[in-house]
């Protein structure tokens, strides 16, 4: 397990404001694929005793100095130990080639986290949680559903990858030649990016931004493409994924097991988000008493990104105290 090394930036870059309630440093620590990962560990600061902890990541494409360092920010001054991490192949984490994406590897990014924490002193490692944002919500759960660890997770507008990679935006293309159509697409990708010896990029969010985009996308360009939560690490922001890394997402599916998560699970959706589906749909799946769903009225997918008046922060620490008692 050994610790690959890393100029990381210094300096804060997030695109939120730095509290003064936390102290905060930069980490790196490995996953069992020997990918070092790097985070932003936040503390509350004069905390004493070992803490509750929580690993936060999401959304999908983007960076920790974007909604994941926000939320982890934010539970921190709430008095838990938190970590914000770069997922596997982006940000300022290792892997090579860049920009890629794979289920089993993003899922033992968490992992890895939980790792990192369960080890970290200052914490209690009978009390550590997960939070995941959008994409990440579907890969927290599917990290639940292997991990006892993890007593508590928190999804919020949340997206499952895989169901989108193959069945499109709705289930519009939940059909045998949709499907073979887009693998058919990718293996030509694959021959095309073997010759050139490069990957080609599937682009970040769509800019300039068409008159006739759909909503989501307008939310979407609002965030990542503009000061609000533009940064220069986030794919999203910028040339997005690798195009044949999305050959796995499209051939897997989460949420298999996550009817058998025992520890609690706690998703938060607005209900004017494109993705409310498939938040009620993973609720749906969810076994037990303590499991539970807050929808948030009139709240976008983007606006749980970072709009703090409407993320309920106060029923997401709620709900983590009591579970983890």
């Amino acid at each position: 397990m050994t610790e690959q090394r890393f100029n990381l930036t210094q300096e804060w870059d997030k695109v939120f404001p730095k509290s003064d309630k936390v102290n905060h440093e930069k980490v790196t620590f490995p996953n069992h694929f020997g990918i070092a990962l790097t985070a932003d560990l936040y503390r509350p600061k004069g905390a004493v005793g070992k803490l509750p902890a929580l690993a936060v990541s999401g959304p999908f494409g983007a960076v920790k100095e974007q909604s994941s360092g926000l939320y982890a920010q934010e539970m921190a001054e709430r008095g838990f130990v938190t970590l914000a991490f770069d997922p596997s192949y982006t940000g300022e984490s290792g892997g090579c080639p860049r920009y890629m994406q794979s289920p089993d590897i993003n899922t033992e990014d968490v992992q890895a986290a939980v790792d990192f924490l369960s080890n970290l002193d200052g914490v209690n490692s009978e009390k550590i949680g997960i939070i995941g944002i959008c994409g990440w919500g579907g890969i927290a759960l599917n990290t639940a559903a292997i991990d006892p660890r993890i007593k508590v997770t928190v999804v919020s507008t949340m997206y499952d990858m895989s169901r989108v990679a193959g069945n499109g935006y709705f289930d519009e293309a939940d059909n045998e030649e949709a499907r073979y159509q887009q693998r058919l697409a990718l293996a030509q990708q694959r021959t095309v990016d073997f010759a050139n010896g490069t990957y080609a990029m599937a682009g970040g969010v769509v800019d300039p931004l068409p008159d006739d985009a759909p909503q989501f996308v307008k939310d979407y360009y609002a965030y990542y493409k503009q000061p609000r939560g533009y940064h220069a690490r986030s794919l999203n922001s910028n040339d997005g994924w690798a195009v044949q890394s999305n050959t796995s997402f499209a051939n897997t599916r989460f949420l298999h097991y996550s009817h058998e998560i025992r520890n609690a699970v706690l998703l938060v959706h607005g209900d004017a988000a494109h993705s409310y589906y498939m938040g009620k749909d993973a609720f749906a799946k969810l076994k037990g008493d303590n499991k539970k769903m807050i929808t948030v009225k009139g709240a976008s997918h983007t606006d749980l990104y970072d709009q703090k008046d409407k993320i309920p922060f106060e029923a997401i620490e709620n709900f983590i105290r009591e579970q983890l008692g």
